[in-house]
């Protein structure tokens, strides 16, 4: 993690976007023009034609993408790259996000107010679950930078106040706060926990992390799939876990 050459880059291409006149003139979304720019060491490892795909970064020995969104529209992309490059996907993650309404017609904005969501390493993996049977492959690396932002939404929703339902425009990082990165089993076993009683239930663990059962056990779903946990008997209706893998 770089804090310094992650501002400078932002800082040039919100600066260029200023210039034209205001957010949202990029071809593609300023955070991840910026996270390509950041984990990219220069322009000419960016858009990459490989095996009928187009990698966001190829280094000349391995792929990034940066995916911002839906993974669903990475399998297509891991099926053709993992056989043949080492493959690290870059999801970011806003730990501290600011809100800030857009009026469509006019473009006003109303003044940033810190939303009361943290984004969650755990909560990510209901985007892992959708990639899950190349979680295993030893070319696949993850990579999570924690990052402070500003989201701009447009007030077109269907609610009196035009929020609910409304769009996303834009999100600007402000800060880079931290990278984890997942490359390993023993990377995986490390969000239990080590003081967590075993065996324990998906419940259990979201109280420990302090997150909702479900999204606890979308966790140990993939965990125990990795073969970094393992099922234990029954407690009543819920599953137990131990921690095969550490």
């Amino acid at each position: 993690m770089d804090a310094e050459r992650f501002e400078r880059i932002k800082n040039e291409l919100v600066g260029a976007q200023r210039e034209n006149s205001g957010i949202g003139t990029l071809k593609e979304k300023t955070l991840h023009a910026i996270l390509k720019d950041y984990y990219a060491a220069g322009k000419d490892m960016q858009e990459i034609s490989l095996d009928g795909y187009v990698a966001d970064i190829y280094t000349g020995t391995e792929i990034i993408e940066i995916q911002t969104g839906n993974f669903n529209r990475m399998r297509s992309k891991l099926s053709k790259f993992l056989p043949k490059y080492p493959v690290t996907i870059v999801y970011p993650i806003p730990r501290i996000k600011y809100l800030i309404w857009m009026d469509e017609e006019t473009g006003e904005c109303t003044k940033p107010r810190k939303s009361t969501v943290k984004g969650s390493l755990y909560r990510a993996f209901y985007e892992l679950y959708k990639i899950k049977p190349y979680l295993s492959d030893p070319n696949l690396r993850l990579c999570f930078p924690f990052l402070e932002l500003e989201e701009y939404r447009l007030l077109n929703g269907w609610s009196r106040d035009k929020k609910k339902g409304s769009c996303r425009f834009d999100r600007i990082p402000t800060a880079f706060l931290e990278e984890v990165r997942l490359e390993s089993l023993s990377d995986y076993a490390r969000l239990i926990p080590p003081d967590l009683p075993e065996p324990f239930t998906a419940a259990e663990l979201g109280k420990a992390v302090k997150e909702k059962k479900e999204t606890a056990g979308k966790v140990l779903h993939i965990l125990n799939y990795l073969h970094v946990v393992e099922r234990c008997e029954n407690r009543g209706r819920a599953y137990t876990y131990r921690i095969c893998a550490r």
